[in-house]
């Protein structure tokens, strides 16, 4: 499906996504209408799903980030529906993903400082609906962060 053009071109895309079309163009070996071209393409056969901006949560004044997991109470056959439904109205959770496994749900969640994080976990994270089990993981540091894959 992708030939050496697309993956050079997505390279360099994620390399600098915000980079302008006639540099990302240039940088990938092809004219700006055939890179117009090839990312349309892309974006169509849904290998590029959306262009995003990446947000420094500390650069905004929020210096805790929490990884949760959760274990849900199963015996409810909408526990996921209703927990999902419900960790999206909380607006710390920055992120949710859904497993196979011991752990159900984890969620990613910021907060300004330990005082607030303590507000938002017993006042919101808390109160979900169906959990069974929860394990809360501090964010230290960051190693490597990366959403590109060997093209």
């Amino acid at each position: 499906m992708l030939d050496e053009t697309d993956r050079r071109i997505l390279r360099h895309w994620l390399g600098e996504p915000d980079a302008a079309r006639a540099v990302l163009a240039e940088r990938a070996g092809v004219t700006q209408a055939t890179l117009g071209r090839r990312m349309e393409r892309l974006r169509q056969a849904g290998v590029v799903k959306a262009v995003r901006a990446r947000i420094d949560w500390k650069a905004l004044g929020f210096a805790v980030e929490v990884s949760l997991r959760f274990t849900l109470d199963k015996t409810n056959p909408r526990a996921f529906d209703e927990f999902i439904a419900a960790a999206r109205d909380v607006p710390e959770v920055v992120a949710i993903q859904t497993f196979l496994g011991r752990v159900d749900v984890r969620l990613n969640a910021v907060a300004r400082d330990m005082g607030h994080w303590q507000e938002v976990y017993r006042e919101k994270i808390l109160a979900l609906p169906h959990i069974a089990e929860v394990e809360a993981l501090m964010l230290i540091s960051t190693i490597k962060e990366s959403e590109g894959l060997p093209l």
